[in-house]
């Protein structure tokens, strides 16, 4: 800090040496490993009043798609008191959970957990509003809706906000909503007609919920549209998994664009496909309602299809459907409700606005270093963090859960200028050095 700016900045203004815009799981790891450590005073701020976690979708009987052991802290710090399982044993219940014999951790459970987290931080807030972010020489100046603080780093985690492709914008509301909205609305579905639109995990889960409920409560009927040429599983394999190691984003990372955007679309099943268990089981409920109960009109399976028109008719909505294969092709879909599971979008970060001029961006992303700190023309010492904004850069596992922990680990180091030692190299060589290296030595 210089001696000018020292002198111009209000003494009773709080300073921190980390402040974080957005307290989901992202920032809450890092505000979990960052609790208790002397010297780096840290606060945290979320514009909602309470935590949340994709509440309007915590449809009953969903489960994770990761270990349990890919929590907050974890695999970066086995004996942090936020852990996943530290959660369970202070709530008196770790022998029942293990007891339990959960194939995956219960989503609800899951999501209760972060909450848990985040109210045990003292240094985590909610319903402040972070307004605008400038810098005054010396360090970030932060305005909320309740004060003006300051700090020589921020790290920004605001997640991501609901996509819906361009033929329902403007539609949505009342009888037409996103996945994220599923249980905030009326969900009296009996013997309405149901379109659901979107071939993840989401889209499955809410085809499951409708096509499970008690015979009075059943739609009419239940159509599920996807874009993708099948109902595919989630790619949970071993190898699989090692895209999911930090290793793996780092040499990702220093890949030319091309190869990173070419593998993203070649790996996306790896992220984003449906979980065996939830796949079996709708199979299940399609053969005994068709074949046991006989209604054989209950639902209508539309895969390799695309929504390319919404419009309303006399009861409902039409949407016009149209073939991957066959553009020609083209159907009608009459429902009374839509269902949009199509996805998220990194959400908007206009509170960087005084210093848009100043952030280096790649298309729609802040360009980050390998700290993922945004690559600005200010001090190396001051720095802007991203979290779980850079798909492009770092790959599938960048939104994921699975190193939201080794990404914190990797953003504390740099605010500490230390560096902690990284977990073994992989089974798998990407980057060749292990055959280089023969090659020298031969």
């Amino acid at each position: 800090m210089t001696a000018e700016s020292s002198r111009s900045r209000d003494p009773e203004t709080a300073h921190y040496r980390c402040v974080g815009v957005g307290v989901g799981p992202a920032n809450l790891s890092l505000a979990s490993l960052l609790h208790g450590k002397p010297g780096v005073p840290n606060l945290f701020l979320d514009r909602e009043d309470r935590f949340g976690w994709h509440d309007g979708q915590q449809i009953p009987g969903a489960s994770l798609q990761v270990s349990l052991l890919k929590d907050l802290v974890t695999l970066s710090d086995p004996t942090n008191r936020f852990s996943f399982l530290s959660y369970l044993h202070e709530r008196g219940r770790i022998y029942h959970f293990i007891n339990a014999q959960f194939d995956a951790v219960p989503r609800q459970e899951f999501r209760n957990y972060l909450q848990w987290a985040s109210e045990a931080n003292d240094n985590v807030c909610f319903g402040e509003e972070v307004r605008d972010i400038d810098f005054d020489g010396a360090a970030f100046v932060i305005h909320t809706s309740r004060r003006t603080v300051t700090a020589d780093n921020v790290v920004v985690g605001v997640g991501t906000k609901p996509w819906v492709p361009e033929p329902a914008r403007g539609k949505l509301g009342g009888s037409q909503f996103h996945v994220s909205d599923f249980l905030r609305r009326d969900r009296d579905f009996a013997g309405k007609r149901v379109a659901v639109v979107g071939g993840g995990q989401s889209g499955a889960e809410v085809f499951l919920d409708l096509l499970s409920r008690p015979t009075e409560q059943l739609p009419r009927r239940v159509t599920w549209v996807s874009r993708r040429h099948n109902y595919f599983p989630i790619d949970d394999t071993p190898f699989t998994n090692e895209y999911y190691v930090p290793s793996y984003s780092d040499y990702f990372f220093e890949l030319e664009r091309p190869a990173r955007v070419a593998l993203n679309a070649q790996n996306v099943l790896t992220s984003d496909g449906i979980s065996e268990s939830t796949l079996r089981e709708i199979y299940q409920r399609c053969y005994a309602h068709r074949f046991v109960d006989g209604a054989e009109d209950l639902f209508a399976l539309l895969p390799n299809r695309v929504v390319t028109g919404v419009a309303a008719d006399r009861v409902g909505w039409d949407l016009t459907v149209e073939g991957n294969d066959d553009p020609g092709q083209v159907e009608h879909v009459e429902a009374d409700y839509v269902v949009w599971a199509t996805g998220y979008r990194s959400a908007p970060t206009e509170f960087l606005s005084p210093l848009a001029h100043r952030l280096e961006r790649a298309g729609d992303e802040y360009t980050v270093d390998k700290d993922f700190a945004i690559r600005w023309d200010g001090p190396r010492d001051r720095s802007i963090f991203l979290q779980n904004g850079v798909r492009e850069q770092r790959g599938l596992a960048d939104p994921n859960l699975s190193l939201v922990a080794w990404r914190s680990q990797r953003i504390m180091d740099r605010l500490l200028g230390v560096r902690s030692n990284e977990q073994l190299e992989p089974f798998i060589d990407w980057a060749g050095k292990h055959t280089t290296a023969e090659l020298h030595r031969a």
